[in-house]
């Protein structure tokens, strides 16, 4: 029987998990917006997007090393130090450049931009460095979760942490960002680098005594042993391996879909600084109530149903969002396929939790990972080369929409594939091989 109160490391970590993914949702607005106040161009704006997510493709595997290497409250407390320091670097070089650096309020102000070369040169490599740390510190986090809860609590732990994601990120961040982005162009980057430490703080005090011990693994002179340890597990796993190339595949799309969305939600939806941060509180509403009621969906209409539903809404989100006439519009489909989006995330971390052995799970959760968010850098340059070369062939209006159209078609022949690995069978049968590891 479950316990039916979870422990109070756990609500340390939870806590510290608010605090950072508040600062991260500050940080989702306040950097593209900031990136389009520097250039104006699809494709620079998009490789920003290649260096926000190339960290899941070249950092993943050796992250998963070290996650199994040492404590895994360390990494995390370690990451969001770092964390924390980078964002004030490019915090006071914003500041420092802010005469400038004049934020788009309006399209007519935006047309006279050019690209500040410094300051995007600062973005990219920051960016690129945050991301390194996410990796590191997120694959820690979920790895750390089983530590510090009871198997059958763990849906329960991933949904308030997803919850809380959701609402800091999507709710409460963007609308604070778009406050601080009217005051100071300084003031959000300042904000989310204090998070990251306020994090680091509630995760050291934790206490030893209240974590179960982790099977470390042995370190070996050979890196590439320990790689290919978790690569081979994950690749005789019958339903993971699978599973990893289908998120992978959603993922690629919805970045190839999603890579210039900033100009889209500008120059289509015309949204205001103001707008665009309430915009992002559609995916909030939607992803809360889906790690809300995750454990009673999940338990009333099944795993397998569940990630069907979402593989078949994936195509159909992108072409309605494509051709939105307004915001608003596009609010209520962010929250619908969040709301989905998190059904995904509880089912199938939990999956991952409770099937890979704990001396493994910080490789083979980096390795699922990989494959899973690797696709993101990909799918972000193709989507700003389509718009690039689709403002000759048609309309910047619908340049601008294209990236979700091609999307959408993609995800209909993802569907086709993927859908006959994703019955309840299979799944049953992959968490009783699980329970005998």
């Amino acid at each position: 029987m479950a316990k039916m109160h979870l422990p109070g490391s756990y609500h340390k970590l939870f806590t510290a998990s608010v605090l950072s993914n508040l600062g991260n949702g500050v940080s989702a607005v306040a950097y593209p917006w900031i990136a389009s106040s520097i250039t104006r161009s699809p494709l620079l704006l998009s490789i920003i997007g290649l260096m926000a997510t190339m960290p899941w493709l070249v950092f993943s595997l050796p992250a998963g090393v070290f996650i199994d290497r040492f404590p895994r409250r360390s990494v995390i407390v370690l990451t969001d130090v770092v964390r924390g320091i980078i964002t004030l670097v490019v915090a006071f070089s914003i500041w420092g450049n802010r005469s400038s650096i004049h934020v788009v309020k309006s399209l007519t102000q935006a047309t006279a931009i050019h690209t500040h070369t410094g300051l995007y040169i600062l973005l990219l490599a920051a960016t690129f460095l945050l991301g390194c740390a996410e990796v590191l510190g997120n694959g820690a986090s979920q790895t750390f979760i089983p530590l510090i809860v009871e198997t059958d609590q763990l849906e329960t732990a991933n949904g308030r942490m997803w919850t809380s994601e959701s609402l800091m990120q999507n709710f409460v961040g963007p609308p604070l960002a778009s406050l601080l982005l009217s005051v100071s162009v300084f003031a959000p980057l300042a904000f989310d680098g204090a998070s990251f430490f306020a994090s680091a703080g509630l995760i050291g005090l934790i206490a030893s005594s209240m974590i179960k011990k982790q099977a470390i693994s042995e370190v070996k002179p050979d890196f590439k042993a320990e790689l290919k340890e978790g690569l081979s597990w994950l690749w005789h796993h019958p339903f993971l391996r699978p599973l990893a190339f289908i998120l992978g595949s959603i993922n690629g799309i919805n970045a190839l879909g999603f890579s210039v969305f900033i100009l889209f939600a500008q120059e289509v939806l015309h949204t205001s600084v103001i707008t665009f941060g309430i915009l992002s509180t559609g995916a909030a509403f939607g992803g809360a109530l889906g790690g809300m009621l995750s454990g009673r969906i999940i338990k009333r209409f099944g795993r397998a149903f569940i990630l069907k539903l979402v593989i078949l809404g994936s195509p159909i989100f992108l072409v309605a969002m494509a051709f939105s006439p307004v915001w608003e519009l596009v609010w209520f489909i962010s929250a619908v396929e969040m709301f989905f989006a998190i059904l995904w995330n509880v089912v199938t971390v939990s999956m991952r939790q409770e099937i890979i052995p704990d001396h493994i799970l910080g490789r083979v959760n980096s390795v699922y990972r990989f494959f899973a968010l690797g696709s993101q850098p990909i799918g972000a340059v193709i989507g700003g080369v389509i718009v690039t070369v689709s403002v000759h062939l048609f309309s910047r209006g619908f340049a601008l929409r294209t990236p979700m159209l091609f999307g959408a078609a993609l995800g209909l022949i993802v569907a086709y594939y993927a859908l006959p690995h994703l019955t309840q069978a299979k799944i049953d049968e992959a968490r009783g091989k699980g329970d005998k590891d």
